[in-house]
């Protein structure tokens, strides 16, 4: 048998949410390209050997099995994979400061500093490195420094490819990119390796829908989308609470606004709260950023973004207890879906966390359901006090339940048997839907009292 010989070889440290699917996708667009994706947890690395893959995302298996084994594997020997790079790409966590300096806005980069270092020691040859974590502006230039402080004679060239991933639909957006972006130093060698990358994302994506920039306005572009996408929510969110006190309808508001192509329809839809890994750290390392250099108009008015969310879930709570009486001491509510959004089990920063820790603290009774959701639901309400309990079956989460709260917008909520469910329910039964994708009236003609979020109630009393 013929021994497959690569035209490059790309390492990626960090098989988590972005590593794992863009190294899939990746290897399965250049086969003339090794892809090898490491991480020290030997768990993870063995369920992305397997076919149940550490996380979920429609279409993902597919894309693994089709290189898996062929161009694409996966390891736990992060030091043998640095040295045969000729490409690294870095995906390790970024986290929010908890301490010291920034603590509560700023990055905590001393993850990717260590990973930084242990590059230094496990290479023998020049590299390319890749900025795939979300990272502060100008981080870029402090690596370099760590890198190419060697002795060993070897050049670090780094370069920032931010992701634009939206979780639930990674694998379309990474095979259909609406861009990608390369930002390096634009000197000889910062050029040299601007056009390395470019001709990997080029085996599958359009030339022209690839990005090119300095590294600094790279860095920025990631912190800036998602900050401004973020905003757009919060927006919403704000003329959502107008809404319920005027009658106005935030559905209708939204749509007459989006039609103006200057504005568009885009995360114009009214929720509950915005949750994910990236837009509150995101937003909140931006704050600390334009505080750091004493812009302290333009960190207040990005805070206030992340503000509106937590308005948005408090309010959503508040509103319950209202409307039930204002108590909700010892009621069966049920939450229809925990993780942040519909097509994933991650559960970062879900609205589903806040909510149900705060009819905790009124001594409800939470029964909690969720497709893909359960196990990190248990892991993020770990140690919390009060009665509350984990159904696979949402029929089974919603007997005996006084409320209904609907945090995640899975399609499969759309078309419960509602008549059953209000038959299994304690009368009145409430709806609280936090994304606003039931059918209002059929559930209010059913004899639920039915509170969407921005619009007016439907009540029987």
């Amino acid at each position: 048998m013929v021994k497959q010989t690569f035209k490059k070889h790309v390492t990626c440290i960090g098989a988590g949410y972005v590593g794992g699917p863009t190294m899939a996708v990746i290897a399965a667009k250049c086969p003339d390209v090794k892809v090898t994706v490491v991480d020290i947890n030997a768990a993870r690395i063995a369920a992305w050997e397997s076919d149940d893959l550490p996380i979920f995302e429609p279409g993902l298996l597919d894309v693994v099995k089709k290189a898996r084994g062929r161009n694409l594997f996966f390891s736990t020997d992060v030091d043998a994979a640095i040295r045969s790079a000729d490409i690294l790409f870095v995906s390790v966590n970024t986290p929010t400061k908890t301490f010291g300096e920034g603590a509560g806005k700023a990055a905590d980069l001393q993850y990717w500093e260590k990973t930084a270092r242990n590059i230094v020691k496990a290479s023998a040859s020049d590299k390319i490195i890749v900025e795939k974590s979300t990272l502060p502006v100008r981080t870029a230039h402090a690596m370099e420094r760590i890198l190419n402080a060697n002795g060993k004679g070897i050049h670090f060239e780094v370069a920032s490819n931010p992701e634009f991933l939206a979780e639930g639909s990674a694998v379309k957006d990474l095979l259909n990119p609406d861009r990608v972006l390369i930002g390096t130093q634009e000197t000889k060698t910062g050029l040299a390796a601007r056009k390395d990358l470019v001709d990997l994302y080029a085996h599958w994506v359009d030339r022209k829908n690839i990005i090119t920039s300095n590294v600094w306005s790279a860095e920025l572009s990631k912190l800036a989308a998602n900050a401004f996408l973020a905003q757009r929510i919060s927006s919403i969110n704000s003329m959502s609470a107008f809404c319920e006190k005027t009658e106005a309808d935030v559905s209708e508001v939204g749509y007459a606004i989006g039609k103006d192509n200057r504005i568009g329809a885009r995360f114009l839809h009214a929720s509950v709260g915005f949750g994910g890994s990236c837009f509150k750290k995101d937003i909140l390392n931006l704050v600390y950023l334009c505080e750091r250099y004493g812009l302290w108009e333009v960190a207040q008015y990005w805070e206030y973004v992340i503000r509106i969310n937590e308005y948005q879930m408090t309010r959503f709570v508040q509103n319950m207890i209202q409307a039930m009486f204002n108590t909700i001491a010892k009621k069966r509510i049920a939450i229809l879906g925990f993780a942040f959004k519909a097509n994933t089990g991650d559960t970062r920063e879900s609205p589903a966390i806040y909510v149900t820790k705060k009819l905790l603290e009124e001594q409800a009774h939470v029964i909690i359901t969720d497709p893909k959701a359960i196990a990190n639901a248990k892991i993020d309400l770990a140690g919390c006090k009060g009665t509350f309990e984990f159904a696979s079956d949402p029929y089974a989460a919603v007997k005996g339940a006084h409320a209904i709260a609907v945090c995640t917008e899975w399609e499969e909520y759309k078309h419960l048997e509602f008549k059953r469910i209000l038959k299994s329910m304690e009368k009145p039964a409430f709806i609280f839907d936090g994304r606003n994708i039931l059918d209002h009236v059929r559930l209010f003609e059913m004899g639920f009292n039915v509170f969407p979020v921005g619009k007016r109630p439907l009540t029987h009393y």
